[in-house]
């Protein structure tokens, strides 16, 4: 059962007004359904909507920042709890720990960073939560692309590559969530000597 869901998500807004929509739906969705909501802390952009569409809803939400961006007055006033933690690197720990599965909103390059910091930690095997692309709008239409080419350049087996939900709406993202199972094989493709 999720108790929590690590949402990565831009401090930016977007372009799309759709970007900031799935925000309050997936928030609303998770509070409604029980389930916490762990993320970055800020009140800026994507992470400040979809943490207020949970809050509103009364449901558990706790931001982990860096005591730097604490500084820049970027952290959400409003939280159940925020961590504050010494760098980035802990945060990513903080915020895994705390997680039962993981979401990625539109974002940059935060937001892609910490999702395949994850994501190559299932495929070690270091931990086995789910996670997926609410990919709204299309937004990531570019780098399921891209994973589909990595598994036919044979850097990435179509288990690891499938382990990465991809979904355009929360509730799809739930569903799958359901029926989610880490793969049981080595990362390795091929593990000869140039």
């Amino acid at each position: 059962m999720l108790q929590r869901i690590c949402v990565y998500c831009g401090s930016s807004p977007g372009r799309e007004p759709a970007y900031a929509d799935a925000a309050v739906r997936l928030g609303r969705m998770l509070a409604r359904r029980g389930i916490g909501l762990v993320y970055g802390g800020g009140h800026v952009g994507l992470m400040g909507t979809v943490a207020n569409a949970a809050l509103d809803e009364g449901e558990e939400v706790i931001g982990v920042m860096p005591q730097a961006l604490v500084d820049r007055e970027i952290a959400h006033a409003g939280l159940t709890e925020l961590r504050v933690v010494g760098s980035m690197h802990e945060r990513k720990l903080v915020m895994a720990e705390l997680a039962d599965a993981f979401v990625a909103l539109p974002g940059g390059m935060g937001t892609l960073e910490e999702l395949f910091e994850v994501y190559t930690w299932t495929q070690l095997g270091l931990h086995a939560k789910p996670l997926a692309l609410l990919n709204v709008h299309g937004y990531y239409d570019g780098l399921v692309a891209f994973l589909d080419h990595a598994v036919a350049e044979r850097f990435v087996t179509p288990e690891h590559r499938a382990m990465l939900v991809v979904a355009d709406t929360p509730g799809a993202v739930l569903e799958a969530f359901a029926d989610w199972r880490a793969p049981d094989r080595p990362k390795w493709i091929d593990r000869t000597a140039a």
